[in-house]
């Protein structure tokens, strides 16, 4: 008697190729997104930190988290914000935006890995020990090569590896850490302790006749930024259409609410004068420990805390990394490129971004102030960034109009209105907050405020200009043949076949829209 074994459903294929959960695709977003050691920047508002972060969730994370949902959810192919804004506008400008998202986050590992290194040095028992060794540059150097090149050695072992380390390290350093300072934060002032800030309601709309206050919370804006970063992942879940938007729902409330009561329980530990962007969360951490007769908690949470930063630190070497190597290999960078290890993983894109990073990190050595490098760097990152950002909310409105009949699983709800409301609100808020970018901010010495905004001027000019470089010296033998990234939907119009020049399969529900699409058009 011969036995058959039954083809496997298509719903079995689909589960056995998904190699990362919703809860592991929210905890990506999470780690990505939510970081504590932006608490302090905000605390110094007091009750009007409730204000400003639930203005930037309006203006920002709302728009963001919708708008990529439904590109990610739309164009599910390979590329991410490279494939989005080349939908809408093509190589040129997808370059620009791919670029800006590696380029940021280059220069943004050494700023969050310095807040690991602080939190390093007060594992220690001797709190004014530990406070002089957070503020040695040499130290903190090490931590960030150390921990930077560990991270990497993680990424390159592919999206298994770093999936479950974004997971259980944002549980462990993220969560749970965030978690204790709520609560014993909340706990200080509930037991009658009285708080270093006015708690009445009338706090919470803040002075705005300090212009220079404003400027400093305009990077709140950027404290969201990274939802749409993990899109590259899009085909990594089971049943992605539902299971995408799905996660970024979680990860952005669970967001939301961690910022808000973690920036409050600091300012309620942590007196006006004494808040430093750099030590102020481990001092709140320490002074709450010692009030709950806890001290041996400090070290313990400074552990938690950097495994919290290296999770991050892995999950934004692996996103953005990626995505960049499926442009590469389309033909946008040179073979050098496109090398990549047994895992999938480009070795020589993470390597020339370690070394990078690692030239970046000896300027906490060569400029006196740990914190005004620490502000420069992160202001030209948020500028960066919002380039980028510019770039998909006018990427989603223009696609909505030249490809109308696109099969798109999740609509950002309202029709036409609601996707220029919500669109245009994003526009707008990122607009407004690279503006304020460029304004030294009245909290923080950054010494000539000629020279701090000279600096951010020219290296962003610089650093815009290198896509469109890479552009122009662009060369058709820079393609993979065996590439798999699929063309763009208008290189695939049959109207126009010179301008298919990728040998890569069109989808068919591409190949079916853009038919309706062409249909609709002689009409």
């Amino acid at each position: 008697m011969t036995t058959t074994t039954a083809a496997p459903t298509k719903k079995q294929k689909i589960a056995k190729a998904a190699t990362i959960s919703v809860f592991g695709l929210a905890m990506l977003n999470i780690v990505a997104v939510l970081s504590l050691r932006g608490l302090p920047a905000v605390a110094e508002y007091g009750m009007g930190s409730i204000f400003y972060y639930v203005l930037a969730a309006v203006l920002f994370l709302v728009p963001t988290a919708l708008v990529a949902a439904e590109l990610a959810t739309g164009w599910p192919e390979k590329g991410g914000v490279f494939r989005w804004v080349g939908e809408a506008f093509g190589y040129r400008w997808a370059l620009v935006a791919m670029f800006m998202l590696v380029l940021e986050v280059t220069i943004w590992f050494p700023t969050a890995l310095t807040f690991g290194g602080v939190a390093i040095a007060y594992v220690g028992p001797d709190r004014a020990a530990d406070a002089a060794l957070a503020g040695n540059s040499l130290f903190i150097l090490g931590v960030v090569l150390g921990a930077y090149w560990l991270a990497t050695f993680v990424a390159l072992k592919g999206a298994k590896a770093f999936s479950r380390v974004a997971k259980w390290g944002g549980v462990i350093g993220t969560l749970v850490p965030g978690g204790i300072l709520i609560v014993l934060g909340f706990a200080y002032v509930m037991t009658g302790n009285k708080p270093q800030i006015d708690i009445s309601w009338s706090a919470v709309i803040p002075d705005f006749s300090n212009f220079s206050n404003i400027v400093l919370a305009a990077s709140i804006f950027l404290f969201y930024a990274g939802m749409e970063m993990n899109a590259i992942h899009v085909k990594d879940v089971e049943n992605p259409t539902k299971s995408y938007p799905l996660a970024v729902f979680i990860a952005s409330v669970g967001t939301v609410v961690v910022f808000v009561l973690g920036a409050l329980a600091v300012a309620f530990i942590v007196p006006h004068k004494n808040i430093n962007l750099v030590q102020s969360l481990l001092t709140a951490y320490n002074d709450l420990f010692v009030w709950a007769h806890i001290p041996w908690a400090g070290p313990v949470i400074a552990v938690a805390l950097a495994i919290g930063v290296f999770a991050g630190i892995v999950t934004w070497i692996s996103g953005p990394s990626s995505g960049l190597l499926v442009v590469a290999k389309a033909g946008n960078l040179p073979k050098f490129f496109q090398r990549t290890n047994k895992h999938g993983m480009g070795t020589n894109i993470m390597l020339i971004q370690a070394a990078l990073v690692s030239v970046l990190a000896i300027l906490f050595i060569v400029l006196p102030s740990v914190q005004s490098v620490y502000q420069i760097l992160s202001q030209l990152t948020v500028i960066l960034y919002l380039v980028m950002y510019l770039l998909m909310f006018a990427a989603v409105l223009r696609l909505r109009k030249t490809q109308p009949n696109r099969p798109r699983p999740y609509h950002v709800p309202g029709g036409t209105v609601g996707i220029w409301i919500i669109a245009g609100v994003g526009f707008v808020g990122s607009v407004i907050a690279m503006a304020f970018s460029f304004i030294p901010p009245g909290q923080i010495k950054v010494g000539s405020p000629v020279l701090y905004v000279g600096l951010l001027v020219v290296l962003s000019v610089i650093l815009v200009a290198i896509p469109f470089l890479v552009f122009h010296l662009k060369k058709a033998k820079w393609r993979d043949p065996n590439s798999d990234f699929a063309p763009f939907t208008w290189e695939a119009e049959s109207g126009h076949p010179s301008r298919v020049t990728h040998s890569a399969k069109v989808p068919e529900e591409v190949q079916k829209a853009s038919n309706k699409e062409q249909a609709h058009a002689g009409k």
